[in-house]
């Protein structure tokens, strides 16, 4: 580099990078361009990225405060500065969640005849089935239990509410706790008339009839709170002598793990605030007082219940693949299909299909995150019970699936599946299937790879590429991958796959530094790269190192972005913008000039430490020539788009073009191309 910058000066700390993403998020829901319904899923979307923020990031570093560590991490932050910093970003971002809740949705629901309603506002037919549903559901299914000396404070599990009471008989004063059911919808549809919408969350209707709980008590004072707890697991894998059994158990922990977050409403008083702090072990001056519902993500609830499709985004058909049989289709010329524009039928298929084909004798396969009612899991467990040798890598450390992946791995045990859980030390992120076919008395293998995980729900979206080939090379590599996650098999150099953590570090590093040598000769190095993070200050600095040099870079970063574009004599030949809009987008593509005959990559990795790291990745070039232009379009779309675009400039800021010529919606823009 050209200029000599400290940490803080060359890096934007991870974690406020993070709540700069989240920024753009909540951006979306005062986006008047957006549907209305979408408005607000965007706003739930936003504080449920901040409480998994709070039960992991927040409370990661509270964790190694406590330990004593006090030394400065890799983007030049002591941890006592990092943790001030961060609680006043959150305090900020959680104002602006209310104001949008109050100033843009519940105005514009108004206005659309969609009513968020109190219980003194209901007209006698919606109280009286309101305290029906009260009488039929809630009071059955609610327990209050008291403080004393001989009920200690109720264990509540994280994200849980509950109402605080005061109760008070014969001038003494009791405490008494009422946690709010989860097991039911947040929100209860009230009779109405055709084409409106009025709605009341249950703890309203609980706050209503709370006296029904407490006969012979007066209700002194009361409040509705709620706390978030730390979620990181703690378990030493080199040493545990069973894996699932370890993760199991930590999950269980959860419940009783330190709070990390604390919100109470507004009627809240100190003093009912100091013994609910004591009671929870919570500095009380940490505390979070929210003017308005606490946790906003009862809106996913209301928005399944608004039949109203003008007021979400236009419906589309996702293209099918036209073939008769998976396997005549694969062989005949590699593919990939494009989600969520492409339908993702196909990669169920290639499953179920091996699960019953006779000819198939064996399916390999990888599984971090997968929906809890996946008809991949199923066909995995059909083909077991149709004698073929089925090995899946469940990934059981996949943060907040933990519960869902370990019920998997059981019903594939009891299947007949041979399982393994992960590898001590390494979460397997790679996403691969390998499938092997019997056919004119010779074996034929099956590869499928892909960006995203094996989730049919995600996949309609989550943008992702998925890629079919029957290329012995590839076969061969996830073979010799697998005898390494699944045994004791040493890694060996890769022809078509470059893993991580052995090689792929210093092999994308190559790939930098040959580009840059390049431009040294012909003056046209150019990197093309997106992807969902960039935190690894390595790859970090080697980036600056390429654009000193001059060569021009380009990265599509959704999420975390720790490298800062134009700096002078650093990164004045690096541009970085972020795209949020109606689909997440979770591919990750690498693309470089090479002197004008461009390489193209794709990969299961972000530019994270942990994923260069701490994980089995997977990064495999695409050769195929019309498939390589087809990924180089798709990138190149997404960097044309000016309407969901946000650029990170050397302020640290994210900015929208104030004057846009040519109007371009990436996501609209493939629906349009992919219904063509």
């Amino acid at each position: 580099m050209k200029v000599k910058l400290n940490e803080r000066e060359r890096f934007i700390a991870r974690d406020i990078s993070w709540l700069k993403f989240n920024q753009r998020v909540l951006e979306e829901s005062e986006d008047r361009n957006n549907p209305l319904l979408e408005r607000a899923r965007f706003l739930a979307i936003c504080v449920n990225n901040l409480d998994e923020f709070l039960m992991v990031r927040l409370a990661g570093l509270k964790d190694i405060i406590a330990s004593g560590f006090n030394r400065k991490d890799k983007f030049g932050y002591y941890p006592q500065e990092l943790l001030k910093e961060l609680k006043e970003e959150v305090k900020v971002q959680l104002e602006q969640f209310y104001k949008v809740y109050h100033g843009r949705v519940l105005k514009s629901f108004e206005k659309n005849d969609i009513h968020l309603c109190r219980y003194k506002d209901l007209n006698k037919q919606q109280r009286a089935a309101a305290d029906e549903y009260f009488e039929s559901t809630l009071y059955p299914m609610i327990t209050p239990m008291g403080v004393d000396p001989g009920h200690p404070f109720p264990v509540l599990s994280s994200k849980t509410l509950s109402f605080a009471v005061v109760l008070k008989k014969q001038k003494k004063e009791y405490l008494a706790i009422v946690p709010v059911p989860k097991s039911v919808p947040r929100v209860f549809l009230l009779p109405q008339k055709e084409s409106e919408y009025s709605f009341i969350l249950i703890d309203e209707i609980i706050r209503h009839n709370l006296k029904r709980f407490f006969k012979g008590y007066t209700i002194k004072s009361l409040s509705l709170f709620r706390v978030i707890r730390n979620s990181e697991l703690d378990v030493e894998e080199e040493f545990t002598p069973n894996l699932l059994h370890s993760i199991d158990q930590e999950v269980k922990k959860r419940v009783r793990s330190n709070v990390v977050y604390l919100e109470v409403d507004k009627h809240c008083s100190d003093e009912l605030l100091e013994v609910l702090a004591e009671g929870l072990d919570f500095p009380v001056e940490d505390a979070t007082v929210i003017d308005g519902p606490l946790d906003l993500t009862f809106l996913f609830d209301l928005i399944k219940n608004v039949d109203k499709p003008e007021f979400f985004y236009p419906s589309y058909v996702r293209k099918q693949l036209d073939y008769e049989n998976i396997f005549e289709k694969i062989k005949e010329k590699d593919f990939i299909l494009h989600v969520p524009y492409d339908s993702f039928d196909p990669t169920v298929d290639l499953i179920q299909t091996a699960a019953r084909d006779v000819d198939v004798l064996a399916i390999k396969m990888t599984l971090y995150r997968t929906s809890k009612d996946s008809p991949i899991v199923e066909a995995l467990k059909e083909a077991a019970l149709n004698n073929k040798i089925v090995t899946v890598l469940v990934e059981i450390k996949a943060r907040f699936d933990e519960q869902n992946n370990i019920r998997w791995v059981r019903e594939l045990e009891d299947a007949g599946c041979h399982v393994i859980y992960g590898i001590p030390g390494f979460k397997v992120h790679a996403k691969m299937t390998l499938v092997i076919r019997r056919e004119e008395e010779h074996i034929k293998r099956y590869v499928h790879l892909s960006t995203g995980n094996y989730n049919e729900n995600t996949s309609k979206v989550y943008t992702d590429i998925g890629y079919f080939t029957a290329n012995e090379d590839f076969a061969s590599d996830i073979s010799e991958i697998f005898n390494v996650v699944t045994g004791y098999s040493n890694s060996t150099p890769s022809g078509r796959l470059i893993t991580s953590p052995n090689d792929m570090r210093d092999y994308i590093s190559g790939l930098i530094e040959q580009e840059i040598k390049y431009h040294k000769k012909f003056k046209n190095g150019h990197i093309k790269i997106k992807l969902n993070s960039i935190e690894d200050t390595k790859m970090i600095d080697k980036l600056y190192k390429a654009s000193c040099e001059g060569v021009k870079i380009e990265l599509i970063v959704r999420g975390i972005c720790c490298l800062i574009p134009g700096l002078k004599g650093v990164s004045d030949n690096i541009k970085v913008k972020s795209l949020v809009g109606r689909f997440l987008e979770h591919t990750r593509i690498f693309t470089f000039n090479n002197n004008g005959e461009p390489r193209v990559f794709l990969s299961s990795a972000d530019f994270m430490k942990r994923n260069l790291d701490r994980r089995i990745e997977l990064l495999f070039e695409i050769t195929t020539e019309d498939i390589k232009q087809n990924i180089i379009d798709i990138i190149d779309v997404a960097w044309k788009d000016t309407l969901k675009t946000r650029w990170l400039d050397k302020t640290r800021d994210y900015k929208r073009l104030q004057q846009i010529k040519h109007k371009i919606n990436a996501h609209d823009e493939f629906i349009r191309r992919y219904a063509e």
